[in-house]
């Protein structure tokens, strides 16, 4: 049986949580390490995913099909 994807929703909360966890300072040097190295690649997924998003939102579709960029700094008017 495949495995679900975590939702962006559910990584950044588990994010938070090992930020929360880690900030408290109550957890074992150990125990630090291997939620700092699965925070960092949760960070790097979430980017990822962030970026997908971005291109994602960044396009504009015109009626015929064709797909245009749109410039982040001045989202009136579409890259030719």
């Amino acid at each position: 049986m495949p495995t679900k994807k975590n939702s962006f929703e559910a990584e950044l909360n588990q994010l938070q949580q090992i930020v929360s966890n880690l900030e408290s300072g109550n957890v074992p040097l150990e125990d630090a390490l291997s939620e700092f190295q699965t925070g960092v690649k949760l960070s790097r997924e979430l980017n990822q995913k962030l970026t997908a998003a971005e291109e994602t939102v960044a396009k504009l579709i015109d009626s015929d099909g064709t797909e245009h960029q749109i410039d982040p700094n001045n989202a009136a008017a579409p890259e030719e």
